[in-house]
């Protein structure tokens, strides 16, 4: 079922997927095949993924690679992004 997730919401979902599937460094993920899971939860899909992805990635939390076509997490913050991803979902 779709929700629409207030931006730092949905900034912790994102995080909280990458961590959860293990995408730290160069273990990354195609960025298609993220916006293509998560917006099936996501309201405003694509483009609202897409742009707080561009979000993250100007504040370093995540890195990008192979020309932007696939992300992974920063493992240098690391603990901003666990810290993160417990105030913001409550987990």
């Amino acid at each position: 079922m779709r929700r629409d997730y207030a931006n730092s919401e949905l900034r912790g979902l994102i995080l909280d997927w990458l961590e959860r599937h293990g995408r730290w460094g160069t273990h990354y993920f195609p960025l298609d095949t993220l916006v293509n899971k998560l917006s099936h939860v996501v309201k405003n899909n694509g483009k609202r993924i897409r742009r707080t992805v561009k979000e993250l990635l100007d504040e370093a939390y995540i890195l990008a690679h192979k020309r932007g076509e696939t992300i992974s997490l920063n493992p240098t913050r690391s603990k901003e992004i666990a810290e993160y991803i417990k105030t913001v979902l409550k987990i």
